[in-house]
């Protein structure tokens, strides 16, 4: 009903001007333009002129038709052609010819509005093209005439007008966030705008306080909402500035707690920690946004509202997913990744999850949503978490969201002698296999050692059988970490791209090197190796492992291993 109602009003308002006219709202000028944070590249003006259009891996070119009348090659890339953002590109150039190549590709799309498919009405798509062609403005609109320009708003109008309609059934999360944004973009923007700058930003406001949780992280727990948002917020709180208006109080708090959470998730190579639903880091972005992180300081080592802690011990980090899931209705992009882990040392990342791409995503969404595909233990090959899977339910909930997983998920940090024990459980294999998962992770203060135990222990009245008690413990590495496995097949020799030498060993486990593939890398899919120890719980339900810092060669290592017993955590 929300989907009906919104198009018929507003394929009405726009088709008629007697309605137009009488709509609330109605504008006769611009008067600001935002600023647009997202990095411009000039020399993709040259090939938009040319007719050649990249997006999300894909190449257009129009041959002298007309750019929206052609094929989308893809969803992604028919997105991005139909967010506008590349007009940024040609306002780079900052030339004649890129201001009338402007002029005439928005002219073109305003001739074509009528024919807009499904993908160029989706809400994220909507609010980001309303965001461009309210701050790519002065590129179009310069040197031009009354008639175009009146023509200009009189589109715009219409897109903000769909946009409204679009909060009857947009998903919920960082998509309703993104409409909210872009319609408090729009009432500062445009003139005779009071009363929608009043309702923008009291909604605004009321959605922040609620999406935004106290540490600073998004409800839906992930780290990329932390980038997709503030890349939008900080220009927005910029533009109330520049219309003298006040900031709301809740837009001010969201970006002051949400930008210590950017360093939270780095790695030393400055990538973000891949959990639930993160693909390749943004890198301009990010410098971008840390260029208006005030604070400059050592992140917080526990975030227990979003559910992540770190762990900083000289140059080595490790970061756990230590959370539930978020709710069903933001669930559509988080992952069965429940005590999973990273570890880096320095710049070079050594235990990473396969994380998301960044293009072809849904080609890849069932294994990077999978347990299978993090650095954690898996139960009989079964994620702890459950999707919907039904594609019809699929199409009504806007994705496949979380239907059930861990319920209960504890964690307990405290500083021991030598470093920083974590201890955490979660219950994701309850009522499947009727096991309470349990790590402990030991890291040296120095940096130089992690120890970690896993174990699987029954849960009284669970249903523990025997036929399903296998489980597998898996350690996804880097791309550009070399392995090889030690003669005695119980530990990996690891060389960091740097050289570092690091061993991971497991005290009474055969210990494998198998095949996987990394997903969140800049240029797509790439092949990649995991560890892998596979026992049985029923027979040892605990298994214990180690990674640490050594230059010391692999005969070496089988030496002292056989030398003396290897210390066990301190349970």
């Amino acid at each position: 009903m929300g989907r009906f109602a919104r198009t018929v009003m507003a394929r009405a308002s726009g088709g008629s001007v007697a309605v137009t006219r009488l709509w609330p709202g109605r504008t006769d000028r611009l008067i600001i333009a935002p600023h647009d944070l997202r990095t411009a590249d000039a020399t993709r003006a040259a090939e938009i002129y040319a007719g050649r259009f990249v997006f999300a891996g894909k190449i257009v070119t129009c041959h002298g038709r007309s750019i929206f009348d052609l094929e989308p090659p893809s969803d992604d890339w028919e997105a991005a052609l139909l967010g506008f953002g590349w007009l940024r590109h040609l306002r780079a150039a900052d030339t004649a010819i890129t201001r009338a190549n402007a002029r005439s590709l928005v002219d073109d799309w305003l001739s074509n509005m009528s024919r807009t498919g499904p993908v160029g009405r989706r809400p994220d798509v909507l609010a980001r093209r309303v965001i461009s062609l309210l701050s790519q403005a002065p590129l179009v609109l310069s040197d031009t005439d009354g008639k175009f320009y009146r023509r200009y708003l009189r589109g715009l109008t219409r897109e903000i007008r769909a946009l409204r309609y679009a909060l009857l059934d947009v998903q919920d999360g960082v998509p309703r966030l993104q409409v909210l944004i872009a319609l408090c973009y729009a009432s500062l923007c445009l003139a005779n705008q009071a009363r929608q700058i009043r309702g923008a930003t009291k909604k605004l406001s009321d959605e922040l306080q609620r999406q935004i949780l106290p540490d600073g992280g998004h409800i839906s727990r992930n780290p990329s909402a932390l980038i997709e948002l503030l890349i939008d917020l900080l220009p927005l709180r910029q533009t109330f500035a520049a219309r003298n208006i006040a900031p709301p109080p809740a837009l001010l708090n969201a970006i002051d707690r949400m930008m210590p959470m950017l360093r939270f998730f780095r790695h030393g190579d400055g990538n973000f920690a891949l959990f639930n639903g993160m693909s390749a880091t943004p890198s301009d972005l990010l410098a971008t946004l840390l260029a208006y992180d005030d604070s400059q300081g050592t992140p917080l080592a526990s975030m227990p509202h979003s559910g992540y802690q770190r762990i900083d011990a000289g140059t080595t980090l490790v970061i756990v997913d230590a959370g539930t899931p978020p709710p069903a209705n933001v669930s559509q992009e988080a992952h069965a990744g429940c005590l999973s882990f990273e570890l880096s040392s320095g710049p070079c990342r050594i235990v990473i999850n396969s994380g998301m791409p960044t293009t072809n995503r849904e080609s890849w969404r069932g294994f990077a949503r999978s347990t299978v595909a993090h650095s954690t233990v898996t139960c009989h090959d079964t994620s702890s978490c459950s999707f919907v899977e039904r594609s019809a339910m699929k199409r009504f909930l806007h994705g496949a969201p979380v239907v059930g997983g861990p319920r209960q998920v504890e964690n307990r940090r405290e500083e021991v002698a030598g470093g920083v024990l974590l201890t955490t459980s979660h219950d994701g294999y309850r009522d499947k296999f009727g096991v309470l998962h349990r790590r402990v992770l030991m890291v040296k203060h120095d940096g130089s050692r992690v120890d970690g135990e896993d174990s699987l222990s029954p849960v009284q009245g669970g249903r523990h059988r025997a036929a399903q008690a296998d489980y597998a413990v898996r350690f996804h590495l880097h791309p550009l970490v070399k392995a090889s496995r030690l003669h005695d097949a119980r530990g990996v020799m690891l060389v960091l791209p740097n050289r570092e030498v690091w061993t991971f060993e497991a005290a009474d486990d055969k210990v494998d090197l198998e095949e996987t593939v990394f997903l969140a890398g800049n240029d797509g899919p790439r092949r990649s190796t995991q560890i892998v120890i596979r026992q049985n719980s029923i027979e040892a339900p605990n298994l214990r492992w180690s990674f640490i810092r050594s230059n010391a060669s692999p005969q070496a290592t089988s030496a002292r291993r056989a030398a003396r017993h290897e210390p066990e955590l301190p349970l």
